[in-house]
């Protein structure tokens, strides 16, 4: 797992190992990286799920960091991308010399963790995470952030029912 100064670190030393190769990167967060980096909803996450560019570049960088520190070679992928369907507003994180990290706002991590809606991950805890943060109260607030970045075609039933059964527990 990997806490919120544990994953800065790792973005410090990216940075070095980018700089080693005269290459600038950049890395939009998503999913738990976002919720313990940026809004501190949870201790730590298993892995950076991101968008990354330039992808052949930072992947290989990411992997010298691994190696280095001893962690998983996919601490940083891109396994979420598929569920970015727009360019997401950012929130600036970190600024390096050679590696620009930002995170999406509040608002495009509800509407991603709600179309996401994996019930074997943090996705419905995040959710309602997000819910309180925004001061949202009603399934329909929640159904006009969602659809501010996704459309209706995109959003499965699922999404319905966990916002549902979230708002209806008080969250």
């Amino acid at each position: 797992m990997l806490s919120g100064d544990r994953s800065r670190e790792l973005f410090v030393a990216l940075d070095r190992e980018l700089a080693k190769r005269s290459v600038v990167g950049e890395v939009g967060l998503l999913g738990g990286a976002v919720m313990c980096l940026v809004f501190r909803a949870r201790d730590s996450t298993k892995d950076v799920a991101a968008l990354f560019a330039p992808t052949r570049e930072m992947r290989d960088a990411a992997l010298a960091v691994a190696r280095a520190f001893g962690i998983a070679d996919d601490w940083l992928n891109d396994a979420a991308k598929g569920f970015v369907v727009s360019s997401p507003p950012r929130l600036e994180v970190l600024e390096l010399p050679n590696l620009r990290v930002w995170a999406p706002t509040a608002d495009y991590m509800l509407a991603m963790k709600c179309v996401s809606a994996r019930f074997d991950t943090h996705d419905a805890d995040d959710v309602a995470f997000l819910v309180r943060r925004l001061g949202l109260a009603t399934p329909d607030e929640v159904f006009e952030r969602i659809t501010r970045y996704y459309p209706h075609g995109r959003v499965p039933p699922k999404t319905r029912l966990l916002v549902e059964e979230l708002l209806s527990q008080g969250n």
